[in-house]
């Protein structure tokens, strides 16, 4: 069966009597959304601040390929491995944005029998979070037109503005628009652009806010633009947009629960990229399970050189919270990829490429025990067309270089096939302290934050720069010297250009944009060409999706 038939075909429990019986929740503290997930209150959340704190590990993968490399599927599969195994674990999952289920991924809840369900809810609009984040997002932009149409009292520059608007879909159309055209009565005429919403600051800021009065506060540090003196910052606060912005997310900012297919709990919650975001699901989440749980199970967007160091540098900075150990997934067809192979020839026995391919795995693999400092387990996620001459030799390789692999077959198993991989993290995490290392020091300069994460993490020679973007970090380094930089870079390659498989070393990472995200808390720099709205593939997922007259989705993937 497909992904979404296996999911079709599950039997889910009831999610107000699963929580009671797995972890004592009372129903007085959700808010179902059907039968099959539901809210967590944020005074139920605060109830157990005094209860200790499990272990968290975190799922990660190489530089991800379109063989595609599993590690939603892998942290479902771990989870519920940990379960089988007696070992009171929770997932804590992104939400997936609209953008990608209908461009290319066609859903991102997991697959085979390693998936949270209900599938299709999750996919497709879940409990309506990303739409009350862009909501609040563009609420935003409209007070920032309305207020410059009835007299820009604030000073408010129209050519420095830098707040866009956002939506949940692909659509490379929007990227450069043209608003308030037709006249004086529909405002302003200048440029303006559409980011996805994922990509939003207020979605960052919703997945790093720690309260409703922290959430505000983020909200309203917001700088949308500049003065017409051009060095003066004006604020969502002086807008005094940031309190109806956190009351359209009264309900997002609460932590929403689900099941995996072997009805153990899930956390999905937020949902931000990690090539052009932090790429991390929210703090709220991921303490909430290290509260419930004695272990939470944890996925960073795309490769370890991306989600993995956000979450490392930013989310752990911020919160505080402490991986104990990182899993790293990676498939045999990934590594041929990245050795040359076509995506079409993926499914041919190929020894050369694997091997060649191998250096992507190595780099992250060095990446996480060295600059992140923390113990890894290779999880090699097992695909029908793996050979066994194959396997031997990834094995063999990951042995090389002091790299515990465990082959996995989560897919086709479920959580028996992943109890290997569990083993395997619990004798990491279960006798060690967490401990690890962040990518570089705080108060290192934020033009020395950008040049260590590309030479330490990318294997890049040289870090560039126009002139006016070193000018913008040095006169933002006397404010925000302090914040963490979130790189919005390729996640195909540890360059800047999708196409350099493998390992490359020697190239140049050019910054071609910085943008300050001061509610959230970090300096987003672009590096390359990289876009924050994507565009649909020639052939997108959409055209494979299609609902019956019983109401039966079919095409999620």
């Amino acid at each position: 069966m497909s992904d979404i038939e296996i999911a079709q075909h599950a039997t889910m429990r009831p999610i107000i009597d699963l929580a009671r019986q797995t972890y004592g929740i009372a129903a007085e503290h959700l808010e179902p959304y059907g039968h099959f997930k539901a809210k967590l209150s944020l005074e139920y959340v605060n109830s157990l601040t005094g209860q200790k704190d499990g272990k968290l590990i975190l799922v990660t993968a190489i530089s991800p390929t379109p063989a595609g490399e599993g590690k939603t599927t892998t942290t479902v599969g771990l989870g519920d491995a940990m379960n089988r195994l007696g070992k009171k674990t929770i997932m804590c999952l992104r939400e997936p944005s609209l953008g990608p289920c209908f461009g290319v991924k066609g859903g991102a809840a997991g697959g085979g029998y390693a998936q949270v369900v209900p599938m299709e809810d999750i996919n497709l609009h879940f409990t309506g979070d990303f739409h009350a984040i862009g909501v609040a997002h563009n609420l935003l932009s409209a007070l920032i037109d309305n207020h410059i149409n009835h007299g820009n009292e604030l000073d408010i520059d129209p050519r420095r503005i830098q707040w866009k608007r956002v939506v949940d879909m692909n659509d490379r159309a929007l990227r450069h628009i043209v608003v308030g055209m037709g006249g004086v009565a529909n405002g302003y005429l200048r440029e303006d652009g559409y980011d996805i919403v994922v990509a939003s600051e207020v979605m960052a800021i919703l997945c790093l806010a720690t309260s409703r009065a922290d959430l505000k506060a983020r909200l309203g540090r917001i700088v949308i633009g500049y003065k017409t003196d051009k060095v003066t910052p004006v604020y969502a606060r002086d807008l005094k947009a940031h309190g109806a912005m956190a009351a359209l997310l009264k309900d997002a900012i609460k932590p929403n629960l689900v099941q995996t297919l072997e009805n153990n709990i899930a956390i999905i919650h937020g949902g931000p990229f990690a090539n052009i975001a932090h790429g991390c699901n929210t703090v709220t989440a991921t303490k909430t399970a290290l509260k419930l749980a004695d272990y939470a199970v944890t996925e960073a967007g795309f490769g370890a050189d991306l989600g993995a160091e956000k979450f490392i540098d930013i989310k752990c900075r911020m919160s505080g919270l402490k991986p104990s150990a990182v899993v790293l997934v990676a498939t045999v067809r990934a590594l041929k990829y990245h050795g040359g192979v076509a995506k079409e020839a993926l499914n041919q026995e190929n020894l050369a490429a694997l091997e060649q391919g191998f250096a992507n795995l190595e780099r992250h693999h060095h990446n996480i025990t060295q600059h992140y400092g923390l113990p890894c387990v290779v999880a090699i996620n097992h695909f029908t067309f793996d050979t066994e001459a194959e396997l031997a030799l990834l094995q063999d390789k990951c042995q090389a270089i002091g790299a515990n692999s465990v082959l996995c077959k989560h897919w086709a198993q479920g959580g028996a096939g992943a109890e290997q991989l569990a083993q395997a993290v619990l004798t990491l995490v279960d006798d060690r302290e967490p401990e690890f290392s962040y990518v570089y020091d705080e108060n290192l300069g934020l033009w020395g934050k950008i040049e260590t994460i590309a030479t330490k993490l990318y294997g890049a020679a040289a870090v560039t720069a126009h002139a006016k973007i070193k000018a913008q970090l040095a006169a933002w380094q006397a404010d925000y010297g302090h914040f963490p930089i979130c790189m919005a870079k390729t996640q195909m390659s540890f360059s800047t250009n999708p196409n350099a498989k493998g390992a490359p070393t020697g190239h140049t990472i050019e910054i071609s944009e910085v943008r300050l995200a001061n509610g959230a808390g970090f300096i987003v720099a672009i590096a390359g060409d990289m876009m924050t709205m994507p565009g649909l593939p020639k052939v997108p997922a959409a055209e494979r999706i299609d609902i019956d007259d019983n109401g039966v989705i079919s095409g999620l993937f």
